[in-house]
């Protein structure tokens, strides 16, 4: 023991040394490196290294990423269908897709031996690489092995995929998804200091929900005291943190004879109530904590050997990433794709720590962004069927419901929530509010109890309740709210914004299923309540949207609802959204989804730059210089004193710059195609990597001067992109060193490397 201040750096060479051994001994390229799982129990897996899917990949015809169900590795994982859907990426080096044959066996040597004995597909000549069902019935709580091998386009024979195994659970759920599989992350201190007190303190580097585990060798019977916390007050972890940041005090004894330990932390009444998602049977007690201090140890402690245990969902950290010109903006980027990971330890979109219920507008934002860091899709369809029993009170929270239905859709081409809820979904549009103009209100005589039945709540008392933006005013010690005064009326223009999308949504769905009735239907109501908002609600003298019927304040939220979607007509979104920046950062950081989507869907890629890289105490840097290395649920703890550090519906930035700025979208179901239409604003240079169930859209941008862009777009294999030019009648084209054929304003790009070469015209 010293009373020196001494600091060490703990770099964890110990597993990068097993790392390598292990990928040695495996006889793989030991390149990039991605993370894979060995199974630790039945409900979770330890994580450690292992090759890129880039071998793979180079082989040019050989299919990779082969997932089941869309779980990568179901090996690790229990499959609850009978007749799961397989999928795998073609590599950009085939192009298209022609043909498959899909080998299913009950062993890993009967499928050495191309023997295909649970089932053979034969030779299919369909390019689908997604959602290929296996027409045989499985048997339950078996393994089974598989392999694919594709043809090209061009009738080019491919090669057999390696082969993949995967299990079978039971089959008796009323459920339909699968559930992806846990993983434990031993981590290491990136700081060790001892105090002036001779305790030790450990710096984690980032917040995460885990527990604590040690190896110590006492030579007597000792009990440590030890403090755990999320935050930092002059120079030590912070006691009094304040709203729900969480802190924790707890004595471990330990003894001669016992040399490994894990603390047992002290349940949150409130995150472990009835209404809390519960964590499996074998997980410890976890709470989210980036400190540790421990003291009351004696001359044989080691403070090396201390490990924060922390718990995450399946996540690829190399699936998805993004750089660019401007440090802040990579900043933020990190935040909110590390935000999706530390939040998905129960395996369904949660509210945080505070009360660990999945709410519809959380998860709708968690999507999203989840989507745009990793192709991991069961989360979403978890908690999506967690809300058709257990829906929550905010009139728009139940309006997001079939938007997550929809991008669950559009992200995977998975029809199955859509045939088994779409009668369900057409309460959660609230359709049956419906009152004049096309309108719907919570007023309707229709909101009573046999209405709230259908909408799942087992209680039928309770009664929707308008939010428009969250904290509300008053609320919490009296804050401001986050509504930007919002006057509400029994006619709203958020809720009917929201409305009409979900009637649009409604109607593809309807068309889906083939009830061709019902969808002219759903697009009359659509058509119908648009017209009412734009005829009643817009003001054409100030350019901008009223609250509702009965008042004259335009909040920033009626006009960028209405901007987001789809509900201004383009002849008025330049005054709409003119409008909208008069009125700067008046949202919460969920309001802050919309915004953002009504400012790129009017064009004003300039300034929501300027929101994305803010440094004041309503951005996302806010959070960052604060402290938190997950996003927190509101911009600063003045706007919700009881908020928390832990809040993934924060991270909308990780959306935002896929789905917007970069403009990435699916623009068929399961990306069959896709379209880019980039608005880089006044950004110098980006890149970034899209994961998708096809497989990582790549593109990188560079504007060389004001004359000349230079975009570089890698499209995998089986995909058919679209690349939209914002202004291609001022601009010469180049593709691939040749002048562009332009149609429309959209140049097709084609699998592999597209190099694109933009040259302003005007400015010669």
């Amino acid at each position: 023991m010293t009373n020196n201040l001494s600091v060490m750096k703990i770099r964890g060479y110990f597993n990068l040394i097993v790392l390598i051994l292990l990928v040695t001994k495996s006889g793989l390229a030991f390149n990039s490196v991605n993370l894979i799982s060995l199974h630790y129990s039945n409900d979770f897996a330890v994580t450690i290294g292992a090759a890129d899917n880039k071998l793979a990949e180079s082989e040019n015809t050989q299919p990779f990423g082969l997932h089941v169900e869309t779980i990568r590795q179901a090996q690790h994982t229990k499959i609850i269908n009978k007749k799961p859907h397989l999928g795998w990426i073609v590599p950009s080096g085939i192009g298209y897709q022609s043909a498959y044959r899909v080998l299913v066996a009950s062993s890993k040597e009967k499928l050495a031996a191309n023997t295909g004995d649970v089932w053979d597909s034969g030779e299919v000549k369909n390019p689908n690489s997604n959602r290929i069902q296996i027409e045989k019935e499985l048997q339950a709580n078996t393994n089974y092995y598989w392999k694919i091998k594709i043809t090209g386009s061009n009738n080019q024979a491919g090669k057999y995929s390696d082969v993949h195994e995967f299990k079978t659970g039971n089959f008796d759920s009323d459920l339909y998804t699968s559930s992806n599989f846990f993983t434990i992350e031993n981590i290491q201190p990136s700081l060790i200091r001892q105090n002036d007190d001779e305790s030790y303190f450990f710096d984690f580097g980032k917040d995460a929900f885990s527990t604590l585990s040690l190896k110590y060798k006492p030579l007597q019977e000792e009990t440590l005291k030890i403090r755990l916390g999320e935050k930092l007050k002059d120079g030590r972890i912070d006691q009094n943190p304040g709203g729900t940041i969480r802190y924790q005090e707890l004595s471990l004894n330990v003894y001669p004879g016992k040399e490994q330990y894990e603390i047992q932390l002290v349940p949150d009444q409130r995150n472990t109530a009835s209404q809390a998602v519960s964590l499996p049977d074998s997980f410890p007690v976890l709470m989210p904590f980036r400190f540790a201090e421990i003291d009351g140890f004696g001359a044989n402690f080691d403070p090396t050997q201390i490990i924060q245990k922390a718990y995450f969902n399946y996540f690829d950290d190399n699936a998805g990433s993004f750089s660019s010109s401007d440090t802040l903006l990579n900043q933020v980027w990190d935040l909110c794709k590390y935000s999706i990971k530390a939040t998905s330890f129960t395996g369904y979109y949660i509210d945080g720590d505070r009360e660990r219920i999945p709410y519809e507008a959380d998860a709708y934002l968690n999507q999203l962004s989840h989507y745009a860091v990793d192709n991991e899709y069961t989360m979403a369809r978890k908690t999506i069927e967690y809300f058709m029993q257990h829906p929550t009170w905010p009139t728009e929270w139940q309006l997001h419901v079939a938007l997550l239905v929809y991008q669950d859709y559009m992200y995977t081409g998975n029809t199955a929530l859509i045939k088994k809820y779409y009668e369900s979904l057409k309460y959660k549009t609230l359709m049956n509010l419906e009152v004049e103009d096309g309108f719907i209100s919570t007023a309707s005589p229709n909101h009573n109890g046999d209405f709230m039945a259908k909408l799942g709540f087992q209680d039928t008392t309770q009664r929707l309740r308008e939010i428009v933006d969250w904290p509300q005013k008053g609320g919490f010690g009296g804050v401001m709210g986050e509504d930007d005064g919002f006057v509400f009326q029994p006619v709203n223009t958020v809720v009917n914004a929201m409305y009409y999308g979900n009637m649009k949504i409604m109607a593809e769905f309807a068309g889906i299923l083939g009830k061709n009735k019902e969808q002219v239907d759903f697009e009359h109501r659509a058509e119908k309540v648009k017209a009412a908002i734009n005829q009643k609600l817009f003001n054409k003298t100030k350019g901008c949207y009223y609250d509702g019927v009965g008042t004259d304040h335009a909040s920033l939220h009626a006009n960028m609802f209405a901007l987001a979607f789809g509900v201004v007509p383009d002849e008025y979104k330049e005054n709409v959204a003119s409008y909208i920046k008069t009125r700067g950062m008046a949202c919460s950081v969920y309001g802050a989804q919309y915004l953002m989507e009504a400012l790129y869907n009017a064009g004003a890629a300039d300034y929501a730059l300027d929101l994305l890289t803010a440094t004041h105490d309503r951005s996302w840097y806010n959070m960052i210089k604060v402290g938190s290395t997950i996003t927190m649920e509101a911009w600063d703890m003045k706007y919700k004193p009881n908020s928390d550090w832990n809040h993934a519906w924060g991270a909308v930035p990780a959306n935002i710059i896929v789905r917007n700025m970069w403009g990435i979208q699916p623009a068929k179901p399961g990306f069959e195609e896709v379209a880019i239409r980039p608005q880089p604003g006044y950004l110098k240079q980006s890149s970034i990597k899209v994961p998708t169930i096809r497989g990582a859209i790549k593109c990188s941008y560079q504007k060389e001067n004001d004359q000349l862009r230079k975009y570089t777009i890698t499209i995998p294999g089986n995909m058919h992109a679209f690349f939209y030019l914002d202004d291609p009648k001022s601009s010469t084209i180049k593709i691939n060193g040749k002048k562009a054929s332009v149609k429309n304003g959209v140049l097709l790009l084609n699998p592999g490397e597209n190099f694109i070469e933009i040259q302003n015209q005007n400015q010669e």
